[in-house]
């Protein structure tokens, strides 16, 4: 580093002066580094995080407060003022039983012109409860503002609930799932593109991890700072069609997809669903890239078949331009999906794009939905045009 890098770098931060208060002609590779992450902290997009429990109410419990320590301690590292919504903490039951609190805990981070950033905590499984507090009298409409919304699994339901109020979101990562790893630091790949979230405020391009990591079968204090199993990934694989198609992605876990349309699981979401027309119609799906990704539930191969077909009746498979479709949580039923895909798809045109690195399957990267998007499966990329 020379002189006038150097100077630069002493003036854009005054940190620096603490660390080296002399003048100084050689930086080992640490010094480097530090100064690297101090210029990056001083440039974030994001620096007012809200964390939400818009499904589970888990990160309220003590069985999970050593991990979410974890995972407070890693957002301040980052430099990241990091607030818990008012309901946030409240626990498994309480959140359960209050759909219409985590409703008024989204609106108010929308609502909130110093939060630049909505993080779910975690998953769940009904989400779309909080339809009716959102949708009754046009509140998330009045409430939505430009900010980051960083989510998966059944968050899915409200990534639909913000496409359906024209917000774009990201899809891909979550507070407990992912900052909040046990190992010594986050899963490297996916912390590549938290970091780029939010030092940048979007994702330029997703490449293909190269490993993907087995499950936790544990989480307790006990498994602090243990690594997790990896095997070799192998990369995007183009199933059928074009290896190059564009649109705007839109999708997320095929375990929340089928309950819009069946009340196996709650019998009134495909009811609720319905009435605030959350599932966009056929011509909204015109030319946009639908993802699928399968959640921890492992779904078997005879429901994902339904699943499948019951996305095909609504018609999207004739108007969308493509598919990227997750890895499935420790490549179980990897296979089995696959062939469901060629076999049930019907339209051998459709570029069907597997093996993407999102969703259940470690580690993740983070998807923009609402932005354009060219899949290059040749050259193992998928581009964004910011």
């Amino acid at each position: 580093m020379g002189r006038a890098a150097k100077r630069r770098t002493e003036r854009l931060i005054p940190e620096a002066q603490e660390r080296f208060p002399i003048s100084y002609c050689f930086l080992n590779l640490e010094d480097i580094n530090y100064i690297s992450w101090l210029l990056g902290k001083k440039q974030m997009k994001i620096k007012n995080i809200a964390i939400v429990s818009l499904s589970s109410g888990v990160i309220g419990e003590d069985f999970v407060r050593h991990e979410v320590e974890i995972g407070i301690n890693r957002l301040k590292d980052y430099g990241l003022n990091v607030r818990f919504m008012p309901h946030a903490l409240k626990g498994m039951e309480y959140v359960k039983n209050h759909p219409d609190q985590r409703a008024a805990d989204l609106l108010q981070a929308f609502s909130d012109p110093e939060i630049d950033m909505i993080l779910c905590a975690i998953g769940g499984d009904d989400t779309y409860r909080l339809l009716p507090y959102l949708f009754d009298r046009n509140e998330l409409q009045n409430a939505v503002s430009d900010k980051v919304f960083l989510g998966f699994s059944d968050t899915t339901i409200n990534h639909f609930m913000l496409h359906k109020v024209g917000i774009n979101s990201f899809y891909g990562q979550s507070f407990l799932a992912d900052i909040c790893e046990l190992d010594r630091q986050m899963l490297p790949y996916t912390e590549r593109y938290f970091s780029e979230l939010i030092r940048n405020g979007n994702i330029r391009e997703v490449r293909p991890s190269d490993v993907w990591y087995e499950e936790r079968e544990h989480f307790g204090v006990d498994q602090i700072g243990k690594p997790v199993t990896s095997h070799r990934n192998s990369g995007f694989e183009l199933l059928q069609g074009s290896p190059v198609f564009s649109g705007k992605i839109l999708g997320g876990c095929i375990d929340s997809l089928f309950d819009f349309f069946h009340g196996d699981r709650y019998a009134d979401m495909p009811v609720l669903c319905k009435k605030y027309g959350l599932f966009p119609e056929k011509e909204d799906w015109n030319g946009k890239i639908l993802l699928l990704e399968s959640s921890e539930e492992k779904m078997p191969p005879s429901k994902y078949r339904i699943a499948v077909k019951t996305l095909k009746d609504t018609g999207i498979f004739d108007v969308i331009s493509g598919m990227l479709v997750g890895k499935p949580m420790d490549e179980v039923y990897m296979q089995e999906y696959k062939q469901i895909l060629l076999e049930e798809v019907g339209n051998s045109g459709l570029p069907i794009v597997y093996n993407i690195n999102i969703g259940h399957a470690k580690p993740r990267c983070i998807i923009p939905f609402g932005v354009q998007a060219t899949v290059d499966t040749e050259k193992q990329v998928i581009r964004f045009q910011n």
